[in-house]
């Protein structure tokens, strides 16, 4: 394995989370035939709450792992490195079986917290099963996120980007076969094919999981120490594998969290304003799993970039280089104007046909699709930044965004929900402007901080903006343009081949445009 440069980096992960990203879009085609709305719904009240167990075990552990191992390695500290890795994984293990067990054995009383009072569509039952079904997932994840993130603090970036693509197909696999032949061959009950559904994130994740086994070792980066540690050095480990992790879990929670609190006031808001039990399901079904799942593409491109950045800004932190850790900000900054926002506005434009080819005629999931779309550019603005504060040491930082975002969000749901129900605007629109609101006011804190007192600068950003903007405006003319004189084709070839036209035109004319800054952001700073 040869190591990867930041914007390489950043475009080996990228491109392999969009690959994981497609197929995992791709594949609620069939899976949404199979389960339906109700299913849906039920997928996600599971992976909600899987995902909060998932975080508080794990999700942290990748990038903070990566950055602690960026440091001791810029430093060549390496016997320190070697230490952090090996304590760690029992650190990974301990918190996996305490997250699986508490899933597990509270199944229930979790699902009576999602359902609240709603009646007539899934069960108590139903939705502790499957979270019980979930929980093995925990026992496994938590360990592929050490290698993971070992590898990518080498800037092994490549194996572990393929980890992801192996894990989600073989996922993917088990997902569609499981629930087809429950439901087609067998005829069980929905609820069973959900719990085979998401049963199948723990098979990925073994597989993925040997991959990296055999990666690691064939990349030579776990050694023993030369030397033993002193206590009060294998301390100072430990006090950094948990003071790194915390921030990182915070950052990936708050994030989980903003989802799981929309979920639950959505069904409670709709509930109240007398939405039937179908209708709030499917709602909150869109918002869950079919929405999101879509979203998941626009995302891959902070994920990718995140990936890549977190041991870029830590290295040139440790060096003092802050000219290049305000670059590479800058950079992915950039890669978030000029890519993330133009391909969401794009999806927001043709949320109706987008919808149509994944799901069918529906009409709550054009509706919610065009505006929640829209949110992806500032949660993938919110993925970015914190990741840069958590590399650049900004712990207290990251804390004080992060909850005050949530505190917000989870302040206006309901009251947004009620205002624009009277105001006779969509009442689940009000949900998603609490989570804009949440967004700004999180995002809005770095960036004054960051300008005020480390002396970033975003000159070069905004220099990019009047072109940016320019060329957004004549992207969605022409959309609009195209889509009022272009004959509207029929079914899921139709509106493929439609979309594809309109597309493959308004990318060309928008590349064309910023060429010279696209390609300039590919190009790696020496």
């Amino acid at each position: 394995m040869k190591k990867n440069g930041f914007m390489e980096g950043a475009i080996i992960a990228t491109i392999a989370i969009i690959i994981s990203k497609v197929l995992g879009v791709l594949y609620v085609i069939p899976f949404y035939k199979i389960i339906g709305e109700q299913g849906g719904a039920l997928y996600g009240y599971a992976y909600n709450i899987y995902n909060i167990f998932l975080i508080i075990s794990s999700a942290g552990i990748p990038l903070a792992i990566s950055k602690i191992t960026s440091e001791y390695e810029t430093l060549k500290e390496y016997d320190k490195k070697n230490e952090m890795y090996r304590i760690s994984k029992k650190i990974v293990y301990i918190f996996s079986l305490v997250a699986f067990l508490l899933c597990f054995l509270f199944a229930k009383p979790l699902a009576k917290v999602i359902l609240g009072d709603l009646t007539g569509g899934n069960t108590i039952e139903d939705v502790s099963f499957v979270i019980r079904c979930i929980s093995f997932a925990l026992l496994v994840v938590p360990l592929l996120s050490i290698y993971r993130g070992y590898l990518q603090g080498h800037k092994y970036i490549e194996a572990s980007s393929k980890s992801q693509v192996i894990e989600q197909i073989v996922r993917i696999f088990f997902i569609l076969v499981g629930s087809y032949l429950c439901i087609k061959v067998f005829h069980l009950k929905i609820t069973y094919a959900v719990g085979i559904s998401v049963f199948s994130c723990a098979i990925g994740a073994i597989v993925a999981y040997i991959y990296l086994i055999i990666k690691t070792k064939k990349s030579n980066v776990v050694k023993n120490n030369k030397k033993s540690l002193s206590e009060e050095e294998r301390k100072e480990v430990i006090k950094k594998i948990i003071g790194y992790c915390i921030p990182f879990i915070i950052i990936n929670i708050s994030n989980s969290i903003y989802n799981t609190t929309d979920m639950i006031l959505i069904i409670r808001g709709l509930t109240n304003l007398g939405y039937s039990a179908k209708d709030v399901e499917t709602i909150s079904s869109i918002f869950t799993t079919w929405g999101s799942k879509l979203i998941t593409i626009v995302k891959a491109f902070a994920t990718g970039l995140t990936i890549s950045l977190i041991p870029s800004i830590v290295s040139a932190y440790v060096k003092k280089d802050m000219d290049k850790a305000n670059y590479y900000f800058n950079n992915s900054l950039k890669v978030l104007l000029f890519i993330i926002t133009p391909l969401t506005i794009f999806l927001s434009i043709f949320a109706k046909e987008i919808w149509y080819i994944f799901y069918g005629q529906s009409y709550y999931g054009p509706i919610i699709f065009k505006y929640i779309i829209l949110v992806a550019i500032l949660d993938s603005a919110y993925i970015i930044f914190f990741s840069a504060l958590q590399g650049l040491y900004k712990t207290k930082l990251v804390y004080i965004c992060a909850l005050s975002g949530i505190t917000v969000n989870a302040l206006l749901d309901l009251p947004l929900m009620y205002l624009f129900n009277r105001l006779g605007i969509y009442p689940y629109y009000g949900a998603i402007t609490a989570t804009v609101i949440g967004y700004i006011i999180s995002l809005s804190i770095p960036i004054v901080s960051l300008y005020k007192n480390d002396g970033f600068r975003y000159n070069d950003t905004i220099k990019s903006l009047p072109k940016l903007i320019f060329s957004i405006l004549i992207a969605i003319f022409m959309c609009v343009i195209y889509k009022n004189i272009m004959p509207q084709f029929n079914g899921f070839i139709g509106n493929m081949l439609y979309l594809g036209i309109i597309g493959l035109l308004t990318l060309t004319v928008y590349f064309l445009i910023n060429k010279d800054t696209i390609i300039k952001l590919l190009k790696e700073k020496k």
